[in-house]
């Protein structure tokens, strides 16, 4: 049985802009990596309701799982709550649960919940909360879709409560060599690999160091006897390689 599949929506202007650099999505990788689950499509797109609104849909009919990260704060940019709502076709409004949870924050903090706060209590109607251990304001999650912040420490949390829950599948394997050789010199007999173990994935990525060009080749898979069998044998076909 294959892996469940995910897909990530990172909304933003400020990451579109270069003005922030995005982390969420390197983690969120390696975290459904080892879970099991095959992070499959990425995508970027503006703070725009009806960008959003698409992009949402076209992901959460693709695939298993869609991972949102920013425009959940208190601002009249934080417009992903509405956008995920209008996606499902849901009523959205403050809820109580949600209040709740930032009432208690902010009389700790000694902050006041006013109207902006207040709009981090909005929750689509039908959606669990997904809970935020650093600033209380919650994600939430509605089908297969799990709305989380874009802070990345935030957002790292939100990943940890929510993982657990999902069912994943066998998590995939990797192992690498180094080999010194343009990648002209390696494509016909990575190729050639590729077919001879058409369950396991072999990435090729090139570099230049110290003048030399190569590539870094990393094999993939499920079956660690399978992905150790492949790499054995393209050491064997470039001696010079290295881990």
């Amino acid at each position: 049985m294959p892996n469940p599949t995910a897909a990530m929506l990172v909304i933003g202007d400020e990451i579109l802009s270069g003005r922030t650099r995005d982390s969420n999505m390197h983690h969120l990788a390696g975290m459904l990596t080892r879970h099991g689950i095959e992070f499959r499509e990425a995508r970027f797109v503006a703070d725009d309701h009806d960008m959003i609104v698409a992009a949402l849909n076209a992901l959460r009919g693709a695939h298993d799982h869609v991972f949102t990260s920013g425009g959940i704060g208190p601002t009249h940019d934080d417009i992903t709550a509405d956008a995920v709502a209008a996606a499902f076709g849901v009523n959205i409004g403050v809820r109580d649960d949600a209040r709740a949870l930032l009432a208690a924050r902010y009389e700790q903090t000694g902050g006041e919940l006013n109207e902006a706060r207040l709009r981090m209590a909005r929750i689509p109607d039908g959606a669990t909360l997904i809970e935020n251990p650093i600033s209380a304001a919650p994600g939430f999650i509605l089908g297969n879709v799990h709305v989380m912040a874009g802070v990345p420490a935030i957002f790292e949390a939100m990943v940890a409560s929510v993982l657990p829950a999902l069912t994943g599948g066998a998590p995939l394997l990797s192992q690498s060599l180094r080999i010194n050789r343009g990648e002209g010199d390696i494509a016909g007999p990575l190729r050639q690999l590729a077919q001879d173990y058409p369950d396991l994935s072999f990435g090729s990525y090139p570099f230049v160091r110290d003048g030399i060009h190569g590539a870094e080749i990393v094999v993939r898979g499920q079956d660690k006897a399978r992905v150790d069998a492949a790499t054995l044998t393209l050491a064997r076909l470039f001696p010079e390689a290295t881990a």
